[in-house]
């Protein structure tokens, strides 16, 4: 098929990225793999090579990242056989899939949900970017993953996926009527009393009635390595302080400290639209919320298994102690349309790790009592 075909506008579903690596607009040099397409996201692989650089960087428009790492890098890695990327340390690794994007095409990346989760920092760049996470319509060239832990040193390999990206024709984003029409029909939110407007609402649960008071967890430091492929094979308590409610409904975040919470709110969205967590006010600098910003069609969806689903919100307050109150508002999700129907929804049966999730770390740690 030509690359002029004349793709539908809205976020592309399964089938669309299956389509564009058909034709040639998502290059790996081998097939995906089995679970790599996502119900409306593709999960981006390591290659080969880490490359130690001194400073993040932005390549601009008169250079390839390249030629950028070999001004900055320190030293090589090999993934081949598996390696530890240090906290405090950045990163540039060559990911597996390159784009040859349609002239109609751009697309859009963030960390996976269990990177977020790991307070492992993720930016997907391109050649001669002005912009971290975001590939321009017609972008053809390399992908290269900037990978900072901030919280634990983690052990990857060739394969691994931190991050995953998004295909779009056109901005399908809503606009307040749509949102509000969305949701009279589709009920986006439940639980909450904030009227939809430019997106919808999400506030913090620091009541935590129905897990015994518990309202998040709180990072401890100088852990032991998380090995980012490996499920359920981590306990709680080596890496975790429990943070639960003695009776103030609010919570303190120390500088510099990692926190894991839950929205107040539980979440749907529709299958035939995606969303996006977006700051509430990014004005307000004290804190930062949700690195893993996606939801893929059919998240809290009671039909895909996913009834009471809530937003976990990946916090790091920033220079200054700041106090969270219970319902304070702490971040709003953006819907955009699909540009067809999916194939395929985010649930059980798709292998999804956080369908009807309450308060719930990385697929990495074993259930917490």
């Amino acid at each position: 098929m030509s690359t002029e075909y004349n793709w539908p506008r809205g976020v592309f579903p399964a089938r669309l990225i299956e389509q564009l690596g058909s034709i040639g607009a998502i290059t790996t040099g081998a097939a995906f793999d089995t679970d790599q397409v996502q119900p409306a996201s593709l999960d981006l692989r390591l290659g080969n090579t880490a490359y130690r650089v001194r400073s993040s960087f932005l390549p601009g428009p008169s250079h390839s990242v390249a030629e950028r790492i070999e001004a900055l890098k320190l030293h090589e890695i090999d993934l081949t056989q598996g390696a530890v990327l240090e906290r405090g340390c950045v990163y540039l690794v060559p990911l597996q899939e390159s784009l040859a994007l349609p002239a109609a095409v751009s697309a859009s990346a963030n960390p996976k949900s269990s990177t977020g989760r790991l307070d492992v920092f993720t930016r997907v760049i391109g050649d001669r970017a002005r912009g971290f996470d975001q590939m321009p319509e017609g972008y053809h060239g390399p992908l290269f993953l900037e990978v900072s832990p901030r919280t634990f040193p983690i052990l990857v390999r060739t394969g691994s996926r931190l991050s995953q990206m998004r295909f779009r024709s056109g901005d399908s984003r809503l606009g307040v009527a749509e949102h509000q029409a969305l949701h009279a029909t589709q009920t986006l939110v439940i639980g909450g009393d904030r009227p939809v407007e430019n997106g919808v609402s999400l506030s913090i649960d620091l009541k935590g009635q129905s897990r015994d008071g518990l309202v998040g967890f709180r990072s401890k430091r100088h852990t032991a390595v998380v090995d980012v492929d490996k499920k359920a094979g981590l306990d709680v308590l080596d890496f975790w302080e429990p943070i639960t409610n003695r009776g103030s409904d609010e919570l303190i975040l120390d500088p510099d400290e990692f926190y894991i919470l839950v929205s107040d709110e539980a979440v749907h969205v529709p299958p035939d639209h995606a969303a996006e967590m977006v700051p509430f006010d990014p004005l307000v600098g004290e804190f930062r919320v949700h690195y893993a910003g996606f939801f893929d069609p059919g998240f809290g969806h009671s039909a895909a298994g996913g009834t009471g689903s809530r937003a976990v919100l990946e916090v790091r307050s920033r220079e200054v102690p700041f106090l969270l109150g219970h319902g304070q508002t702490i971040g709003r999700l953006i819907y955009e349309k699909l540009a067809e129907t999916p194939d395929r929804l985010y649930g059980s049966a798709s292998g999804s790790n956080y369908q009807a999730q309450a308060l719930k770390l990385s697929k990495h740690f074993r259930p917490y009592p």
